[in-house]
Parts: C-alpha cells; structure tokens; sequence
C-alpha cells in the first residue's frame, strides 16, 4: 500500500457511519471471509454483564462478503487510521489486516480491514441465528441498542443492493421479539 492509496474495507458500521473523510467509494468484495454477529459487543452495542453482538469478517473458505471499499486522501491517512484504530481495537477482538479487494468496477486492491481474532474470549462464532436474534432484540451499550446497528446495517445493504439473506432474517425476526415484548 502506497502513501497514495490507503483504502478501507466496510461491512458493517463503516458502510453507514465511515466516521472519517474519503474521497472515493466503491462496492467492493473481500473472498474468504464472511460478514457474521460472530463478535460478543461488551462495550458498544452491549455490556460485560449483557452482551450484544456486532459484525465482524468471519475467515471461511470459499465465503465472500460484499460491502464498501472507501479510499482516503493522502492528507488524512494517519488522523484516518488513528480514529479506526480507536473505534476497532478498542477490545483487541478485531485484528487490522491488509487484504485483497475487487472492486466492482474491476480493479483489485489492498485495503485495512478489522477481522475477527477467532482465539478472543468475545468470539462467538456459529451462534444459531434464532440465538443472535434473541441476543440482538435485548442488549444494550454505549452506543446504543444493539438492534439499531442491525437495522442501519441491513438496511444499508439493501440500498446498495447488496443481498445478505442471514441479516435480512435477523431484522424481521428481531422486531417480531421486540413486538412479542
């Protein structure tokens, strides 16, 4: 990665809220992972006492996730990177990598990307989805309540018209916990 080009990865929150100035974005695709609730949240979208569960690049052969790909002017590439390592690492559970992305316009490059350490106490990969529903609907944390990330985010894929059958389920199935009381 070049002074000239530092690029990151959004699968998540970033899509909807980067929190930092970029120049260009693009639809993009990282092979080999996949977007998953595979992180317990102790801090952000849940407690210590009361976790919830956020997104986090899930490593599985043959998986690929879909998202935003942001490039950011070479102005702002360490106030850049020192913001997301503050909002990412913040309990060392994402691990800052430099991937391969493809750009839907055809063009391949390396991005930052936080992947899940699937060593970290907060991994919770392979959570049945009814459990993650249940989880979401309740947990709440500094940044609010867990079922608001999952709405912006699914909603911002389908904006996007990016398809992720996994969160389309946990929304609907979120709201029929909260309706149910």
């Amino acid at each position: 990665m070049t002074m000239q080009d530092l690029w990151v990865f959004g699968y998540g929150s970033l899509m909807w809220n980067p929190g930092f100035p970029h120049v260009e974005t693009h639809l993009a695709t990282l092979s080999g992972y996949a977007r998953s609730f595979c992180m317990r949240s102790i801090h952000h979208r849940g407690t210590v006492e009361n976790p919830g569960l956020v997104l986090a690049l899930d490593p599985h052969e043959g998986a690929a996730c879909h998202g935003l790909a942001f490039r950011v002017s070479p102005d702002a590439h360490a106030p850049t990177l020192s913001a997301l390592r503050e909002r990412e690492l913040v309990s060392s559970a994402y691990v800052e990598r430099v991937l391969t992305l493809d750009l839907h316009d055809g063009r391949r490059i390396e991005a930052v990307c936080y992947v899940i350490d699937t060593e970290h106490v907060q991994y919770c990969g392979g959570l049945p989805l009814s459990e993650q529903a249940r989880i979401i609907a309740h947990a709440v944390g500094g940044m609010g309540p867990n079922r608001e990330y999952l709405e912006n985010t699914a909603r911002h894929l389908v904006e996007l018209g990016i398809e992720d059958e996994d969160l389309t389920w946990l929304a609907r199935n979120v709201r029929r916990h909260l309706a149910a009381g």
